[in-house]
């Protein structure tokens, strides 16, 4: 089994922050209510939706990687 590498998962999270961050500069700029505010609104939210989805990933990697460095018997090891 190879070690957790989460520099992929980091770099995704990094850019989807980057982008959310963007996102919300430009709809600060935007009239409120109009087609372009709620466009970024949903955007910010798939955003969110999809950093939340990368975090878990992560944190389930890491966890996998922890399991396997403590050389816990396969029959208690998660599966999946």
């Amino acid at each position: 089994m190879m070690k957790a590498n989460s520099g992929l998962a980091n770099k995704g999270i990094e850019r989807i922050l980057e982008l959310s961050a963007d996102a919300h500069i430009r709809r600060r700029w935007t009239a409120k209510d109009s087609p372009e505010f709620h466009k970024l609104t949903g955007a910010i939210a798939a955003y969110g939706k999809a950093l939340a989805l990368l975090t878990a990933l992560r944190q389930r990697e890491e966890f996998h990687a922890i399991i396997y460095q403590c050389d816990v018997p396969p029959a208690l090891q998660p599966v999946g």
